[in-house]
């Protein structure tokens, strides 16, 4: 699998690019160039270093990360990660240290104190004009 990207740098491009979840119209905007230009790129086996830094910045990578960019690393790099979460029990056992109904409740006062004193203001402001009008 690495054979087919060890040095094709426009192979480096297409993986990191569809890996950040990027079509190449963003990335033909984000470089002020064609779709077919982007393409083009990506088809190619060498890019010159000045393009390469122009492609990096807008993939959010450094120019030495596409270049040493492989298939396999990443491929470990998710098998590593996905060892990790599975040793640690992500996502099992985990308990809250609240009551959510008790939150919710709490939520809903606070709330209401609020609207109540929503209330009371327009009832003041009504009150206060009221008396403006029967003043004149």
């Amino acid at each position: 699998m690495e054979t087919k990207t060890k040095n094709h740098i426009g192979r480096k491009i297409g993986l990191i690019r569809e890996l950040r979840g990027m079509k190449q119209e963003t990335l033909a905007e984000e470089l002020g160039i064609s779709q077919q230009a982007v393409s083009n790129i990506e088809n190619s086996e060498k890019v010159d270093d000045a393009k390469l830094e122009e492609i990096a910045k807008a993939l959010g990578v450094t120019k030495e990360a596409i270049e040493n960019f492989s298939e396999e690393s990443m491929i470990n790099y998710f098998n590593t990660f996905n060892d990790k979460v599975s040793s640690s029990n992500f996502g099992h056992n985990n308990t809250c240290t609240f009551n959510p109904l008790d939150k919710l409740v709490e939520a809903y006062e606070e709330n209401k104190k609020l609207y109540e004193r929503l209330v009371q203001a327009e009832k003041d402001k009504v009150s206060y004009l009221e008396q403006l009008l029967k003043n004149k």
